[in-house]
């Protein structure tokens, strides 16, 4: 397979994996190579996700590595076989790539649960509260830029799979724009937890408890536990995270703002409280 120009989280991920089978067997690129068949560099290309691999060298290089997992094996297989360009892909240039590996972590995952303390969760925003949030933008952004983005973030929302917002009070109080937007905003929230694949639970101001949880987070539930990915908000883009004793931390973390936040009708109810007070 040719070398690809762009490579994306996805790809890289599947790679990682990769890799992470052939360390587990305690064999070298080299060593790996030798038993596959194929050349030292295809291996490690492969595991860069620079090149693609078929479904039958991803069950070569699994029954080299001795990996007995078959549904981990077959859920390999499936990243390997995906076909297409994702719909994200036609914003590369205008969004960054950060944005766009995130579409493609919420296009694949199997369920999605978001924490968000600051922020309303993006897939939760209304057209007019995103708008106001990338007309803040520093450096400013053009307006082809801008419209671009706030049609990419509208496009995320189309998901149907399982997902659990967990929203700080603060987060449902803080305006990007003015008290209408605002309003609009938590009863638009209101409307989508109604959804049957959508449950909102807001962690209040009054809660014991809580220290040390404040960084934004998806968690995307993978086929299996190995490929679950956690994206982290950082101040120079976002991160993906992968590595087992991290995905255990995080794991954590999701268990204690479970604990913390209200039920979904506690929620909705002090939801409702607050577009009144408005």
């Amino acid at each position: 397979m040719p070398a690809r120009s762009v490579v994306t989280a996805r790809q890289e991920r599947l790679g990682a994996e990769l890799r992470k089978l052939r360390e587990r067997a305690g064999l070298t690129g080299r060593e790996a190579a030798q038993a596959a068949g194929i050349a030292e560099t295809k291996v490690s290309a492969t595991e860069a996700g620079r090149v693609g691999v078929s479904a039958e060298r991803v069950r070569h290089l699994a029954s080299q590595y001795a990996c007995d997992d078959a549904a981990l094996v077959d859920a390999l297989v499936g990243m390997a076989t995906e076909k297409g360009r994702g719909w994200w892909e036609e914003c590369r240039g205008w969004v960054p790539s950060g944005y766009l590996n995130l579409a493609e972590l919420e296009c694949h995952a199997v369920c999605l649960t978001n924490f968000e303390c600051v922020y309303i969760p993006g897939l939760l925003q209304t057209e007019a509260h995103i708008r106001a949030i990338f007309a803040s933008t520093v450096p400013k952004l053009s307006e082809e830029e801008l419209e671009m983005r706030v049609r990419f973030r509208l496009r995320r929302q189309g998901l149907s799979v399982p997902y659990l917002a967990v929203i700080h009070e603060a987060a449902l109080r803080i305006r990007a724009a003015d008290r209408k937007v605002a309003r609009n905003q938590l009863l638009h929230i209101l409307d989508q937890s109604e959804l049957s694949h959508v449950a909102v639970r807001v962690v209040p101001f009054d809660v014991d408890d809580f220290a040390g949880i404040g960084d934004p987070l998806v968690y995307a539930g993978g086929p299996v536990p190995q490929l679950d990915t956690v994206l982290v908000d950082t101040p120079h883009g976002p991160a993906f995270v992968d590595a087992e004793a991290q995905l255990r931390r995080y794991r954590a973390i999701m268990r204690k703002l479970e604990v913390a936040a209200l039920g979904v009708v506690e929620s909705r109810e002090l939801i409702h409280r607050l577009v009144q007070s408005m």
